[in-house]
């Protein structure tokens, strides 16, 4: 069997061929705005990708979910269209249009047929330009955040995310304040504008043009839609905040719980971290692919659970690496146990040259197609190139930087970032049948309702 695994992983490497970032053009306008054309005539399909940067690090404190807010009413009026005028317009296009809120930027996205590709700009570019922003929408996205915060809490998968950002980063970090009933509260009609008025400015805009299109005619075309777009102010960073030192443990007691969720973090890396590379093979054999050591012991082998997984949050300031999955309630004790396992065996012993191998060929297969293969994909990588501050080689270098790292490097790697001590646990369940069992895994452990407004924070 490892001789067939070895085989398989053999040849997929030498199938690979080395991925390449297409030929695109950036340029900056006048006032701030940065434009990046990227053809790609294979599919008659134009896609509009345009990111104002800030995102969440840029709420107001207080304001939780403002970002989302405003970036779900971009298509419910503006200045030239009504809410009903652009879906009618989107419609007839045949069209696609996106807008949403992560840690780093707000994103719009919008795709059209080759032939539509004037309108599908007027279309999008208004929307985000000149949104009106009508009192009753407001309350409807306000009302309709609301009622999905409160849906979380009955479900477990849902809340827990929740729970261990605020849990883990604390208030005083940008990504630690997630949106609740108690911050949606606060946001009306005022605050989004205001919000927009500062954030979408060109200062903060990147705007990116992928698929088939004429290239003078699109360059002309985006020149001409954000020219007169106000320069405004630059997002400022918010700087880092290191998470709370030591080992500690939330428990989120929900009665009617019958399984327990659970999260196990420690401090990760930021987009940029020279070790990215390293912790990518790293992370597909511990948690990141279905055959991995903690989908194999807790899954697998034990039937403890459905799917257990490590996520890598990598996000313009370090984020966490966090073991993820559930179990029945009464095997709480033995899931999180056999999960720490892992976690000690990955950094005591390490992996093979035949794990490490495996690691490269499967990563190698498999970015291709999750990241360069249709025009949204290759907008969106030059959208972490530009927020980020990366460059081609981040496409370009890629299999070459995977094929450099060493298993010493590796190891080394796995030793330094995945450690079974000074965890933060997040656990969600019947507190009253696995209190006693889970307050082993930290000397500090804190309770709430999960009928609790908020995420514990």
């Amino acid at each position: 069997m490892k001789s067939l695994v070895l085989l398989a992983a053999t040849v997929a490497t030498l199938m690979a061929a080395d991925p390449r970032l297409p030929k695109y053009t950036r340029e900056q306008l006048p006032n701030g705005v940065v434009l990046y054309f990227l053809p790609k005539p294979s599919v008659p399909l134009v896609n509009f990708r345009i990111l104002v940067r800030g995102g969440v690090e840029s709420e107001p404190t207080g304001l939780a979910g403002i970002s989302t807010a405003t970036a779900q009413l971009l298509r419910s009026g503006s200045t030239r269209r009504t809410a009903a005028k652009f879906s009618e317009e989107l419609d007839s296009l045949g069209g696609t249009f996106l807008a949403a809120a992560n840690p780093q930027y707000v994103m719009v996205a919008s795709e059209f047929l080759k032939k539509d590709f004037a309108a599908g700009l007027d279309l999008t570019a208004d929307a985000l330009l000149h949104p009106t922003f009508p009192e009753a929408e407001v309350k409807k996205v306000i009302a309709r955040a609301t009622d999905t915060v409160k849906g979380q809490k009955d479900n477990p998968q849902a809340a827990i995310g929740p729970y261990f950002n605020a849990f883990f980063y604390g208030s005083n970090h940008p990504y630690g304040r997630p949106t609740s009933e108690a911050t949606l509260a606060k946001i009306d009609r005022a605050a989004i504008a205001a919000y927009a008025q500062q954030a979408y400015a060109g200062k903060n805009l990147v705007v990116i043009v992928a698929g088939d299109f004429d290239t003078p005619t699109a360059t002309a075309a985006l020149r001409e839609t954000f020219a007169k777009t106000p320069a405004g102010t630059a997002f400022t960073p918010a700087k880092d905040v290191k998470p709370t030192a030591g080992a500690h443990l939330l428990l989120i007691d929900k009665p009617d719980a019958t399984q327990t969720y659970f999260r196990i973090g420690q401090q990760g890396i930021a987009r940029t971290s020279p070790d990215r590379t390293a912790i990518t093979l790293i992370n597909t054999l511990f948690g990141g692919r279905f055959t991995s050591m903690l989908n194999d012991a807790l899954r697998v082998s034990s039937g403890l659970t459905y799917g257990a997984n490590s996520i890598v949050d990598e996000n313009r300031l370090p984020g966490a690496i966090t073991i993820a999955t559930y179990t029945k309630t009464e095997t709480t004790e033995k899931a999180i146990d056999m999960a720490l396992d892992q976690l000690k065996a990955l950094n005591e012993k390490g992996i093979t040259a035949a794990q490490l191998a495996s690691a490269k060929a499967f990563v190698k297969g498999t970015y291709p197609t999750r990241y360069l293969e249709t025009a949204d994909q290759l907008a969106g990588m030059l959208g972490d190139i530009e927020v980020y501050g990366l460059n081609k080689g981040e496409v370009d270098d890629l299999f070459s930087r995977i094929d450099a790292v060493t298993l010493e490097q590796a190891n080394a790697i796995a030793k330094k970032y995945y450690q079974p001590k000074d965890l933060t646990f997040v656990v969600l369940g019947n507190a009253g049948k696995i209190r006693d069992v889970v307050k082993k895994y930290a000397p500090s452990m804190q309770e709430v309702k999960a009928s609790a407004p908020g995420f514990g924070n």
